[in-house]
């Protein structure tokens, strides 16, 4: 990644004052529950967006991804007014803004090796970053524990992603060593150990969640709420299942509540096999997650298919799609000296398929937001 610092100097000819950083996210199990008020289990990678900064007139933001420089003032603080990437970065300022707190002018710079599009959160290690350097940057007596729903609601309500809370809450609480069990209701978390081998395998398959699919499947997660009459989706069990089904008329409906149902149990069933230490014994629960993102919430494509089952045909304990879907990553949970031989069985039944050839790397999970 390139050097932040010397990036800042060179765009504003002055020296930051600081540097802060937030990670992308891998979600070991727990996928479109959130935003239906479930559980899920993050762990925030090593990949980082890191932000330089300094006081300013306004707010001048300039990324080395698209090397390119945005002005906004408070004009442009409208939902909607500031798009492309930097509308992420307006988008926090708008929401702290609109939660009360003097939000200070600042230049910015930001350079990050998070990979976009990819289903890793480029986006909340972004926001998440920015929102840490203004915190501090201004003195903003901003706890901790209120900074994910603010940088939510910047992507919710001014960039125009419906997305849940998860990647923001990974993003900004995340210990190393530890994967994140949020209870995304009630806000509560606990740091689970995780110690394994976690294979991550970018397939090169972007994915476009504001393209209407995530939006449509959150409106349909909602409507079946609904005729439920349930507050959310996490308030059916998964002893209630078949009978909340049998009330659903529509097809669609009844495999996105399954999908939805059977999903949050299997993050309550990976948390407890973690608690005691059984960390092979998740692999069964990743695969069944994999396989009711792809048959009830219909949100696999071709190559992340390929690479799970591939991942799994060479030894992988389970595999899964992570993230929000169509594209991005599979994680593959394998012992340390199976790794390498996994990400080449992908990569060659990649290539056998005349598929761009995946990007495997083993994770490692990490510290949340926070100084460079």
């Amino acid at each position: 990644m390139e050097d932040v610092r010397a990036r800042f100097q060179q765009v504003y000819g002055q020296r930051p004052v600081g540097v802060w950083a937030a990670p992308g996210r891998v979600n070991l199990i727990g996928e479109h529950t959130d935003y239906n008020d479930g559980y899920v289990l993050p762990f925030a990678l090593p990949h980082r967006t890191e932000v330089a900064a300094a006081p300013g007139p306004e707010w001048t933001v300039w990324s080395a991804h698209a090397a390119e420089l945005v002005r906004f003032g408070e004009a442009d603080l409208v939902p909607g007014r500031v798009s492309g990437w930097a509308g992420y970065v307006a988008g926090v300022v708008w929401a702290l803004r609109e939660a009360g707190w003097k939000v200070p002018g600042a230049r910015l710079a930001i350079t990050s090796d998070v990979p976009l599009g990819a289903g890793l959160s480029s986006s909340a290690a972004l926001e998440c970053a920015v929102l840490t350097a203004l915190a501090d940057l201004g003195d903003l007596d901003l706890p901790v524990a209120d900074r994910p729903a603010l940088a939510q609601r910047a992507e919710n309500d001014y960039v125009g992603v419906p997305c849940g809370i998860m990647d923001q809450s990974a993003a900004t609480l995340c210990r190393a060593g530890h994967a994140l069990f949020l209870d995304c209701r009630s806000g509560e978390v606990e740091q689970v150990r995780f110690d394994a081998t976690l294979l991550v395998i970018d397939t090169r398959a972007p994915h476009q969640l504001v393209s209407g699919e995530y939006a449509a499947r959150r409106t349909a997660c909602e409507q079946a709420a609904a005729t439920l009459g349930v507050p959310a989706l996490r308030d059916v069990s998964l002893a209630d299942l078949d009978t909340a089904l049998a009330r659903l008329d529509d097809p669609l409906h009844r495999r996105r509540v399954r999908h939805v149902v059977t999903e949050n149990q299997r993050v309550l069933d990976t948390v407890a096999l973690l608690r005691a230490g059984s960390v092979r014994e998740i692999g069964p629960l990743l695969s069944a997650s994999h396989a009711s993102m792809r048959d009830d919430y219909e949100i696999t494509v071709p190559e992340v298919d390929l690479a799970a089952a591939t991942a799994e045909a060479a030894g992988a304990y389970g595999a899964r799609m992570t993230g929000g879907g169509f594209g991005g990553c599979v994680i593959a949970l394998v012992d340390a000296d199976a790794a390498d031989p996994v990400a080449a069985a992908v990569t060659d039944a990649f290539a056998a398929q005349g598929f761009t050839a995946p990007a495997p790397f083993v994770a490692v999970p990490s510290a949340g937001a926070g100084p460079a």
